[in-house]
């Protein structure tokens, strides 16, 4: 791991973030707290070609997890998901507790008896890199999202009752992450008055990071914005670019060659997928020798759309119909996570109607 810039050192996360796999399965964990993205080794380098086209489904996975770190599953918030791309072993970020109370863990699942263990962070390879334009651990602006849960407060909007919290926008430095042909690509916020950035960090972590404010027409709210953070992307095109989902909830392309370190770049709106609502997650998979996209959202069930629509959408610049590119709408309610699991699966974490959370492997040809 010397050829990454890995040392032996500790990895100290004060709240769990997004996780992503890099390079030889090297992990990559955000800690917004500390403005922080750290580089892993968790020492998984087992080859398992079997297990890329096998399903892994385990019930019950939060109430697994609450029982493993011995609290209450209402105490379990699984921040993300990964796949290992070497061994196919399920990754958790982890947040137990709430507020000061709170701890971050790293959790491995064993895809073939489901059984769960910590991955310790003491004395393991690492390398980190710290935002040095994060937002000030005291800037007042506030960040708001739609939880899934009980947090922030009740309010009715257009005759539908949602939940708002407000948060430092700190807590907002990394929002997600993936790494793309020899970097880091991090969404997120930072301390200037056009806040929404996209961070590109070469990896090994020999240099700082580049940062390039971001500009998005809002077609549910009618305006331009440059302060929404993405809150979760996919890259695109064969890396050449990314889709970004923003809340309320639209889609947007940026090809990677337009994003100039220091100048803003406006992204093309390609869908709206409805207001008072929020992404959650995304991935692409191949169907049929054809590219398709998957939004994980609070509002409707799974969505898919055709990458060939997408390449053919004008920008949205009006706040009217229509709202872009097609979509269809899976018969797949809950989803809060997803991950590719080979070619043959996606993993999904899902929510039944009791809130029970559960890992399931959807196969792409039936998608």
């Amino acid at each position: 791991m010397n050829d990454y810039g890995l040392r032996v050192g500790t990895v100290d996360i004060r709240a769990a973030g997004p996780i992503t796999f890099g390079p030889d399965g090297i992990l990559f964990l955000a800690d917004n707290p500390t403005a922080t993205v750290f580089a892993v080794d968790v020492a998984d380098t087992t080859a398992d070609p079997v297990s890329a086209i096998a399903p892994f489904d385990l019930a019950d996975v939060d109430v697994r997890v609450a029982s493993y770190l011995g609290c209450d599953s209402a105490d379990v918030l699984i921040r993300d998901l990964a796949v290992h791309p070497l061994s196919h072993q399920v990754y958790l970020s982890v947040q137990r507790g709430r507020g000061d109370a709170g701890r971050a863990v790293l959790l491995r699942i064993d895809h073939v008896d489901g059984g769960i263990v910590d991955v310790p962070l003491v004395d393991l390879p690492v390398a980190r890199t710290v935002f040095a334009d994060a937002p000030a651990e005291d800037d007042e602006r506030l960040e708001i999202t739609l939880p899934l849960g009980d947090e922030g407060e009740e309010m009715e909007v257009r005759g539908h009752k949602i939940r708002i919290l407000r948060s430092p926008i700190r807590t907002a430095t990394v929002t997600d992450m993936a790494y793309v042909d020899g970097s880091l690509l991090v969404a997120g916020l930072s301390n200037e008055e056009f806040s929404s950035k996209l961070r590109r960090i070469p990896f090994p972590f020999t240099e700082d990071a580049t940062s390039t404010s971001l500009e998005i027409f809002h077609v549910s709210h009618g305006r331009w914005e440059t302060a929404a953070p993405i809150r979760t992307f996919v890259p695109y095109d064969g890396g050449r670019g990314i889709l970004a989902s923003y809340t309320c909830t639209p889609v947007v392309h940026f090809p990677l060659a337009d994003l100039i370190p220091g100048v803003k770049t406006i992204g093309r709106t390609v869908a709206d997928l409805g207001a008072m609502n929020q992404p959650l997650d995304m991935i692409s998979f191949r169907q049929h020798g054809d590219e398709y996209l998957l939004v994980a959202n609070s509002s409707h069930g799974l969505l898919k759309i055709a990458c060939r629509d997408i390449d053919g959408q004008p920008a949205l610049t009006e706040p009217t119909e229509p709202v872009g590119v097609p979509r269809e709408v899976e018969d797949l309610q809950g989803i809060t996570r997803l991950a590719n699991l080979g070619d043959s699966y996606v993993l999904a974490l899902q929510s039944d109607e009791a809130g029970r959370q559960h890992l399931r492997s959807l196969k792409t040809s039936s998608l």
